[in-house]
């Protein structure tokens, strides 16, 4: 249903003298126009790239309502809208479906430290209230929230539930989880680094932090790949590799919008507990842009 190079959007802030960051609409808009610019095949507002976390109920509403709109049925709008409470990520999924969303992607629960049984009612109770696309996330090194697969191959069952992003970087885990789901089930790449060998076992796309900032390599690579041009797949994963590093030196989002910033893209703002990239961080990033051999033209900075 949704397939190759699906961008997990930063979300700009502007950050005022008196302490407020603001999203910066104008600068969404922007970063959504040169995402279709490059070809990219779906787009993810309101994930954890996005900082959904740190996002009111009318900011998290208001985020996804202005992508669909503005992206207006060309590509596929999947929304963020999990949470560690269910009757919150309820209405999140809800409220994605009312304005138009394609589809909802649901991080697995939180801070709460869920059995596997919580897991899956959590699941099953957003899909079963909310007739949409659905896709789980799995991303334990946030969330401790490991989704076993077993868990995922009930949830598959569902006919609302349509995949799984998985961030686990683990491809024993994607193997087992591969060989118990129906063959109807999709598996995202939820890990840049490791998108090539996931899509040699069956994925069908990446939910990608990287391409916020080379959309066009990214698509570059699973064009390779969708055509059988190993090479040329290989190539752009090499290329990719020190970029992909650089975005999770420290926390995501840090980096992607430390990157963002240095294009002059959008202000270097984030919104607390998140902080901007330290220095000698940000000079490394600036280095290994420079040095990018993908095909943006874009990430060629100046030396000033």
């Amino acid at each position: 249903m949704f397939h190759g190079v699906m961008t997990a959007l930063v979300t700009p802030f502007t950050c005022h003298p008196n302490g407020e960051k603001i999203i910066d609409e104008d600068a969404f808009f922007a970063h959504l126009d040169r995402q279709l610019a490059a070809g990219v095949d779906a787009v993810v507002p309101a994930g954890t790239t996005g900082e959904a976390a740190t996002l009111s109920m009318s900011e998290h509403k208001r985020l996804i309502d202005m992508t669909v709109q503005h992206i207006n049925g060309r590509i596929p709008v999947i929304a963020g809208a999990g949470s560690n409470n269910t009757a919150e990520s309820i209405a999140l999924t809800q409220a994605a479906k009312q304005v138009g969303a394609d589809a909802a992607l649901l991080i697995s629960p939180y801070y709460n430290k869920p059995t596997q049984a919580g897991i899956y009612q959590h699941y099953h109770a957003i899909a079963d209230a909310v007739h949409i696309p659905q896709i789980l996330y799995n991303v334990p090194g946030r969330t401790h929230s490991h989704i076993a697969v077993d868990t995922v191959a009930k949830l598959a069952q569902h006919p609302h539930i349509i995949g799984i992003k998985d961030a686990t970087a683990d491809l024993a885990h994607l193997t087992r989880s591969i060989m118990q789901c129906p063959d109807h089930f999709q598996f995202y790449s939820g890990d840049d680094a490791t998108t090539l060998p996931f899509m040699l076992m069956g994925g069908a796309g990446v939910i990608s932090v990287v391409s916020n900032i080379a959309p066009k390599t990214m698509k570059a690579m699973m064009t390779a790949i969708q055509a059988g041009d190993w090479n040329a797949a290989k190539q752009a994963h090499f290329s990719l590799q020190h970029l992909s590093d650089a975005m999770f030196v420290e926390s995501n989002p840090i980096p992607v919008k430390a990157a963002c910033a240095l294009l002059g893209w959008m202000e270097h703002c984030l919104r607390l507990p998140l902080t901007p990239l330290e220095e000698a961080q940000m000079q490394k990033l600036s280095s290994t842009m420079r040095d990018f051999d993908g095909v943006e033209e874009s990430l060629s900075l100046s030396d000033s």
